[in-house]
């Protein structure tokens, strides 16, 4: 990728501080990750339906939406995941700096790339939700049909089957999708950001 050189970083006229204190509320990334099928995109579309409610400015990136656009170029091999989550990441980070709360659905399946994700932002800005479901419910569940594709072989670098995932470590908050019901999964997010000022009780 040939990079740019005759650019020069042009400050905002408006800070992220100050949009914070126009909001009413901090603005953060929740970095969903897990199995498809786990109920990542389910939790983020939740949650986002209470912000809303509440008043607060947030967003959802779900990862299908986004390569129908910005990532259609993009295939499932190591080095297209590892672009597609290095755009996300650079995305997500444009909407906290505009004082929102933005939500991304994402397998997201290599530590290393959701650190460098991490490494964007400043501290308590990056909140990874690790969405735990064990690998033989999200079969059962399998929404879009997929697992019985890659256990067919019709897909390659299936995240769970072909390739691996790489579960996090220390996630800020971790959901067992499993054994919590949406509802529940979206109190323990509630309470998480309240309890790190980034909303109001």
């Amino acid at each position: 990728m040939t990079k740019s050189t005759n650019i020069v970083w042009h400050q905002q006229a408006i800070s992220k501080k100050e949009r914070s204190i126009k909001n009413g509320h901090k603005s953060c990334v929740l970095w969903f990750t897990g199995l498809s099928g786990a109920g990542k995109s389910t939790i983020a579309n939740s949650i986002d339906i209470v912000l809303f409610e509440r008043g607060i400015k947030s967003y959802v990136l779900d990862g299908d939406n986004i390569r129908h656009g910005l990532n259609k170029d993009l295939g499932f091999s190591e080095i297209d995941r590892k672009e597609n989550i290095r755009r996300i990441g650079e995305v997500a980070k444009l909407f906290v700096d505009s004082g929102t709360i933005v939500s991304t659905a994402f397998i997201s399946p290599f530590r290393g790339d959701r650190l460098q994700v991490r490494n964007l932002f400043n501290k308590d800005e990056f909140i990874e939700v690790y969405v735990h479901c064990p690998l033989s419910i999200c079969e059962d569940r399998d929404p879009k049909g997929l697992y019985r594709k890659a256990r067919n072989g019709e897909i390659t670098d299936f995240t769970g089957i072909t390739s691996p995932y790489e579960a996090p470590l220390h996630p800020e908050i971790m959901i067992d999708s499993s054994e919590v019901t949406i509802d529940e999964s979206v109190q323990l997010i509630i309470d998480y950001l309240i309890d790190k000022k980034i909303l109001n009780e």
